[in-house]
């Protein structure tokens, strides 16, 4: 059975999706996130036959909307997150959960695309565990990447040496990917939440869910100098 690996930030105002502000404030930013993360959660809740697992930075008792999102949570393994950027955070979550289920599969995605739906993510671990694949990856619209799955996720070591959250870096994860001679397949292209202009597109893929709901109330909203 794959594990369904959630890497997230808790919703903490001034934390998270800085690059809202303007038009949003920290705390609209923070719910925003927050709504984001529910989204994904649920999906990753009703995708059949994972193994879903949280790792987190920070505490939802600091977070908005902390106790839904406590509550979306009970019952997963909750790691916390641990090195001192985002490529050695990934490499350690990915060798935590080698650790706590060995010998299993990862599919890991982050809190930024509320469009995935379990759909998506059952489709994506179907790829993952098809013959002659070692890995997958999700590229990102903006050259980064929204998954990346590993049969073996000690392979999860190669992202130590990537540069993140630059427009190269899913191109430079699929480098050091094949450095390793690793056969890596390709999912869907999508769009992650980065700045206002990604947030009204990914809302209007998904006008039912919470973001969507979120980024309507914003912009129901009159921000002195924001975009509306």
């Amino acid at each position: 059975m794959t594990v369904l690996l959630v890497v997230a930030k808790a919703p903490v105002a001034g934390a998270v999706k800085t690059r809202l502000c303007p038009p949003a404030e920290p705390a609209q930013a923070a719910r925003i996130a927050a709504a984001a993360l529910r989204d994904t959660l649920d999906a990753v809740a009703a995708t059949p036959g994972v193994v879903p697992v949280l790792a987190l930075a920070g505490r939802f008792a600091d977070a908005e909307d902390g106790p839904d999102l406590a509550a979306a949570v009970a019952g997963w393994p909750v790691l916390p997150q641990r090195g001192d950027d985002l490529a050695h955070r990934l490499a350690h979550a990915y060798a935590d959960v080698a650790a706590a289920y060995p010998g299993r599969p990862v599919l890991q995605i982050g809190m930024d695309t509320p469009q995935l739906t379990a759909a998506g993510l059952a489709a994506a671990v179907r790829r993952l565990v098809a013959p002659r694949t070692d890995a997958v990856l999700g590229p990102a619209a903006d050259g980064g990447w929204w998954a990346l799955g590993l049969r073996d996720p000690r392979q999860a070591a190669a992202l130590r040496e990537v540069p993140m959250s630059t427009p190269d870096t899913g191109r430079l994860t699929r480098a050091a990917l094949a450095g390793r001679g690793l056969r890596v397949g390709t999912l869907p292209v999508l769009r992650d939440v980065d700045d206002w202009t990604d947030a009204l597109a990914v809302a209007d893929l998904v006008p039912a869910g919470r973001f969507a709901r979120e980024i309507a109330a914003l912009r129901r909203t009159p921000v002195a100098g924001g975009r509306q």
